[in-house]
């Protein structure tokens, strides 16, 4: 470290944890995990070679490059779920069925743990919904005005003026503010 390194603020780690904590609360961040994760098995296990002692365990099958298709589309949705929280509905059916799919074809679904991970996953994603937003306070709550109350603002009803009202005839045509329950919309009234 030289003398012209910044050095880090001391709250860096707990600025980047909580802006990664807010990211993660605006998307189903859970269920793309698991999703993810059951993929991880699903598309290993059909390639493994498992050792015990001298003996090696292959348990490839014939539906090998069924199992590959399947593993990377369950951690290609896993992503889209976290990047893409447009499409979750989507995603978590989808993933459902390749985990139910993965049953017959990669040796149980990646010895059901595989199948369990993605069909959790995929079920989270379809029960997600976004969290209702803050809406800010108005700007006249503020201001100390009673809530409810517009401000008076002559015939405009509540509604601030234009730049160009009153300093051209254009102004007195304006019929913002106006309805036909109250017969102020500029036309004559047949009931």
């Amino acid at each position: 470290m030289s003398a012209e390194t910044p050095a880090a603020a001391p709250g860096q780690f707990t600025h980047r944890r909580q802006q990664f904590r807010a990211w993660r609360g605006t998307r189903p961040f859970w269920a793309g995990l698991f999703v993810l994760l059951g993929g991880v098995p699903i598309m290993y296990f059909p390639y493994a070679h498992l050792q015990f002692g001298h003996l090696t365990l292959a348990m490839a099958t014939t539906a090998g490059a069924g199992s590959l298709i399947i593993g990377v589309l369950l951690i290609v949705l896993g992503v889209s779920l976290w990047f893409q929280k447009h499409v979750r509905t989507f995603a978590g059916v989808a993933a459902i069925l390749l985990a139910l799919v993965s049953i017959p074809v990669s040796n149980f679904g990646g010895f059901v743990l595989g199948f369990l991970l993605s069909l959790i996953g995929g079920a989270m994603a379809v029960a997600w919904a976004p969290g209702a937003t803050e809406q800010p306070e108005p700007a006249a709550e503020a201001a100390g005005e009673a809530p409810g109350t517009a401000p008076d603002k002559g015939d405009t009803a509540g509604f601030a003026p234009l730049p160009h009202q009153g300093t051209d005839p254009v102004s007195t045509n304006d019929l913002s503010g106006t309805s036909p329950a109250n017969g102020a919309n500029g036309r004559h009234s047949a009931g």
